[in-house]
């Protein structure tokens, strides 16, 4: 389930929700429609219930993905419309390999531009991976 909520009157921002929204208590957005783009507010490795998936990085990538993807779709679009990509890893040396696994399960040509970060730690602990995007609204 999604809705739409339409904000900010004449600047046509509209925000994107997911039900549930483990994002509201924290005053973020699921995903901001504006300026013809979709703005996804970053992803984690967590189910419906906000828990983590797991420890293992691809466990918690593949959901991070979905999770955007959930999103994505909320707005009507989907990974076809991304045209870039912001992925944070918390240790770049033993997770690239797994980062370019991921990149071509849920990515295809043209592959959009990307960022990806090593950051010291993500919102929770046991995070290990985050995932933003930029994608065409539909």
């Amino acid at each position: 389930m999604n809705a739409v909520a339409t904000a900010g009157g004449a600047r046509g921002i509209e925000r994107i929700t997911t039900t549930p929204d483990w994002y509201e208590p924290y005053k973020i957005s699921q995903a901001i429609r504006a300026g013809g783009l979709l703005h996804v507010s970053g992803q984690a490795g967590i189910d419906e219930r906000g828990r983590t998936v797991s420890d293992d990085f691809l466990t918690q990538g593949r959901q991070a993905f979905a999770n955007v993807g959930r999103v994505l779709a909320a707005a009507g679009a989907s990974f076809a419309d991304v045209v870039k990509v912001g992925i944070f890893v918390t240790d770049m040396a033993a997770d690239l390999e797994h980062v370019l696994t991921l990149r071509g399960e849920f990515l295809s040509e043209p592959y959009p531009a990307d960022t990806l970060l090593e950051v010291s730690s993500l919102a929770q602990p046991d995070w290990r991976i985050e995932v933003e995007v930029t994608a065409l609204a539909r």
